[in-house]
């Protein structure tokens, strides 16, 4: 807040230079004390000379009381008011200069508390202040926040640590629906446009469409910004613009700091692809290749066809644990998915059942992928994951019980899951 007014202040001294000076030195419009005090100069000088020419002897007293008689006789009938101009008279454009001095500030700070957005300093700080804020982890810990939150629904510090609590727990839509309001209350922050753009793809499966439009709010607004730009490759790069794809990523890898060499390895991994697909785009078929990355700085590059129909598939069974049968109802939904073991947590492959199917055998391929860019045969390792939702959510939620194979390749066989583990 500090930096800002030290900025009003100084925009208003510019301000006032370009207004008040032009006032301070201007003229009195009164042309008859000027007139009158230039008439009364000259016969003042007059005057001197006669006197100076009577010490000389140039001219006799005779002749200079009569002189100085008729200067006193032009002084009546020339000058109008010879008191007034005594005084040097008061020059109004002064004092209009003095009263906007005082009056400049006050209304310029009195209007942009009436239809400015002062609270938005504050928010802006509080933001930045909570840079380095991490999420609180388990329920418990969310519900605080949350209190915190209906009891100060404005305060962007309880804010961002619930949004980014949300994400860590996989609930994208509770994140979003977060992020929105943050958005709504710190506008020009570029990176809460990208995190929002980020968990809203999440929610939606795929970055193209409303993700991708909140990415160019915050490119709008801090071209540089490494977190959008890596996402907007990858939205480009799920549309199949790999021109656009190469735009973002060229900014990028000249941007990311030295010392982040496993992620500038990533981004030139990306534009290679990238490059590699732009160069095929009138007919040649892209290669095949692995996502290998974290998320939000790798691109998420489209698939390939895979080499083999179907050797990508996905088979084995999946139980419910014992002691979750009585917590549990036969119409709860199970989930069964397949996802990225790095990067994109987005579902490959998604299966719906009902906890009363359990125990059952499953079978995940492309044909079941959630956007045609994000397939298990684009991927080198998966992680397959069951999971019983209450609310029907593919989307992780507490109170959710799930289970999970470990890293697999597309194409493994006759896995075992056993759901048996809570959602915190």
């Amino acid at each position: 807040m500090t930096l800002f007014w030290i900025i009003i202040g100084l925009l208003l001294l510019v301000a006032a230079g370009f207004i008040l000076l032009p006032l301070w030195r201007g003229k009195t419009s009164n042309n008859n004390v000027v007139r009158d005090a230039a008439n009364l100069e000259i016969m003042r000088d007059q005057l001197t000379e006669m006197q100076a020419d009577l010490s000389n002897g140039l001219l006799t007293p005779a002749l200079y009381e009569q002189g100085k008689q008729e200067l006193e006789m032009r002084l009546l009938d020339e000058v109008k008011n010879p008191d007034a101009i005594l005084v040097e008279p008061r020059n109004p454009l002064r004092v209009l200069a003095l009263s906007l001095l005082v009056l400049l500030p006050l209304l310029t700070i009195g209007l942009y508390y009436k239809v400015g957005t002062p609270k938005a300093i504050n928010s802006i700080e509080a933001v930045s202040a909570s840079a380095e804020m991490g999420p609180v982890h388990g329920q418990a810990g969310i519900a605080k926040l949350e209190q915190k939150l209906a009891e100060n629904p404005n305060d962007p510090n309880i804010l961002v640590m619930l949004a980014r609590s949300y994400s860590d727990g996989e609930r994208w839509v509770d994140a979003a629906q977060t992020y929105e309001k943050l958005t709504k209350l710190v506008p020009n922050e570029a990176v809460l446009w990208a995190d929002y753009a980020d968990v809203m793809a999440m929610a939606h499966g795929q970055l193209a469409g409303a993700p991708a439009k909140l990415l160019d709010k915050a490119l709008a607004l801090d071209p540089e910004n490494m977190k959008a730009l890596a996402l907007a490759g990858s939205a480009a790069m799920e549309v199949g613009d790999y021109s656009a794809a190469i735009v973002h990523w060229e900014k990028l890898i000249k941007i990311i700091p030295a010392e982040q060499k496993e992620d500038a390895a990533q981004i030139n991994e990306g534009l290679r692809q990238a490059r590699e697909f732009s160069s095929h785009i009138k007919g040649g078929k892209p290669p095949k290749m692995a996502a290998e990355a974290p998320q939000a700085i790798m691109p998420i590059a489209p698939a390939a066809p895979a080499a083999a129909a179907g050797s990508e598939r996905i088979t084995g069974s999946v139980s419910i644990a014992a002691a979750l049968k009585g917590k549990v109802e036969p119409t709860d939904t199970v989930f069964i998915l397949a996802r990225a073991t790095q990067g994109s947590k987005m579902p490959l492959a998604i299966l719906r059942k009902q906890v009363k199917d359990l125990p059952l055998n499953f079978s995940l391929d492309d044909s079941m992928a959630m956007a045609p860019q994000m397939k298990l045969s684009a991927f080198d390792q998966v992680i397959v994951i069951a999971r019983i939702s209450k609310s029907g959510n593919a989307m992780s939620q507490p109170g959710d019980w799930q289970g999970m194979s470990a890293p697999i390749k597309p194409g493994a066989k006759n896995l075992k899951i056993t759901i048996d583990s809570p959602v915190n």
